[in-house]
């Protein structure tokens, strides 16, 4: 993995074309980062085409140069008439719509069970759309976070997402413990940003009959790193402890292999890379191996309960024995129409499609930033790891001698990016509808907000 200091602290290594696979960057005489050349580019690209089926917002009337997927996915624009179908049938039928709907709410969520699948890798009875992020985590670690005796710890890595680290230790005092002692937490090594895995190994080498989960990020969401999943769960599995993930920066972003991984169990929202909406319904993946224990602690509601004998209102609960016996409730169909329309455009387009041009994608966004600092003679350090292997569709850059003002430069040109505390610029050139103009018009202003 590499960390680039670029720009006047040291030389930057050429640009290495076989990144783009074979369009992008084939004219080496060309001006890469000229307009004329990203809509070349842009032109030759198959999945072109997706672009023309969200809504852009407009600054300045011209198309914002959006890069902040990883924090909410633009509308798609079947969003609409996906919604209204819903709310004519909830005005046509009634309550009766939960049977006699356009898409019958009695069992709506089962309309997901083809995208997520799709998305993570995972087996039908393996997924489930419920909840929301954080509250489907906290569900989780009902069942597979249950410290006895030494095995007390819960590992995780250092600058978590907050609302993990903040579930993981009220989870813990919950049980009795304490967060200081019983989260243990993975630096990345000294004059680095990222975590590597076998500092992850050394810990559970070294203290895991004490660690009761492994809970971690899939892809960190300040730094883009993608973690290696099946790693880490095989290092968790060999020290007996539970293994899991948060891939809210993950799905839709990264080719996901969940049960041939052996994870136990991991959660996601929807509003980022997979455009369902703010607040859209999020979801779970339980492995196999577990949806059919019965010694399971597990909360449960209606939802959860065998579908044939669900309206009997019987006392007792009998689980579905799938992923759906971590489902509380019914599902909240206006939430999720528009969830369902945007994991169709997934399945249209293929995620490995998808992940493809996301490589291109960011790899010409990274040789942009290295370019600025070039020309500027700047210094501006590359955070996220160079292989393509090792993240998604993000750069996080952090401009060194700039403060939050260079951020707000690049905002007032129309440039729609992410800054987190306390100097990083974070952005997703997300392949769906993110485009190489997008990053040449990126480029120009950028040089300009550098330019001494």
């Amino acid at each position: 993995m590499r960390c680039d200091c670029i720009g006047s602290l040291k030389q930057v290594p050429a640009f290495d074309k076989t990144m783009t696979k074979n369009s992008s960057f084939s004219d080496p005489q060309a001006d890469i980062f000229s307009i004329e050349h990203a809509r070349n580019m842009d032109s030759n690209d198959p999945l072109r085409g997706f672009r023309e089926r969200f809504h852009i917002p407009l600054i300045g009337g011209e198309e914002a140069i959006y890069f902040t997927g990883n924090s909410l996915g633009l509308q798609p624009k079947s969003a609409k008439q996906a919604l209204e179908t819903e709310l004519e049938d909830w005005a046509k039928w009634g309550v009766e719509g939960h049977f006699h709907a356009t898409n019958p709410w009695v069992d709506y969520h089962e309309r997901f069970t083809e995208g997520l699948c799709h998305l993570t890798g995972a087996k039908p009875h393996e997924v489930v759309a419920m909840n929301a992020l954080t509250v489907n985590l906290h569900l989780l670690l009902v069942s597979f976070y249950q410290p006895s005796g030494k095995r007390t710890k819960i590992l995780c890595e250092a600058k978590a997402f907050p609302s993990d680290q903040y579930a993981l230790a009220s989870q813990i005092r919950f049980h009795g413990g304490n967060p200081e002692t019983d989260l243990i937490e993975i630096q990345p090594r000294p004059g680095t940003h990222v975590i590597d895995e076998a500092d992850i190994e050394a810990v559970l080498t070294e203290s895991g009959d004490e660690i009761a989960l492994v809970l971690m990020g899939g892809v960190h969401y300040f730094s883009g790193q993608l973690l290696d999943m099946e790693r880490i769960a095989r290092s968790a599995h060999a020290a007996g402890a539970y293994c899991g993930f948060d891939l809210a920066h993950a799905i839709g972003n990264v080719v996901l292999n969940l049960h041939d991984w052996n994870v136990d169990f991991a959660c996601w929202c929807s509003y980022k890379y997979l455009n369902s909406g703010p607040g859209a319904v999020a979801g779970a993946f339980i492995n196999e191996q577990h949806t059919g224990r019965e010694d399971i602690p597990r909360l449960e509601g209606w939802w959860g309960h065998d579908a044939k004998k669900r309206f009997l209102m019987e006392p007792t609960f009998e689980s579905m024995g799938t992923a759906e016996a971590w489902q509380m409730s019914n599902a909240p169909v206006l939430n999720m129409a528009v969830h369902a329309v945007a994991l169709d455009l997934f399945l249209e387009a293929g995620l490995p499609a998808l992940r493809e041009r996301g490589d291109r994608l960011t790899a010409y966004l990274e040789q942009a930033i290295h370019d600025v600092a070039l020309k500027n003679d700047i210094a501006l350090e590359v955070i996220t790891p160079a292989d393509s292997q090792r993240r998604g569709s993000q750069v996080s850059v952090i401009a060194h001698g700039y403060g939050k003002s260079l951020f707000e430069q690049l905002s007032e040109k129309g440039v729609v990016a992410d800054w987190r505390e306390p100097n990083a610029i974070r952005m997703a050139p997300v392949p769906l509808y993110n485009s190489f103009e997008d990053i040449a018009r990126f480029h120009a202003i950028f040089l300009e907000a550098t330019a001494s």
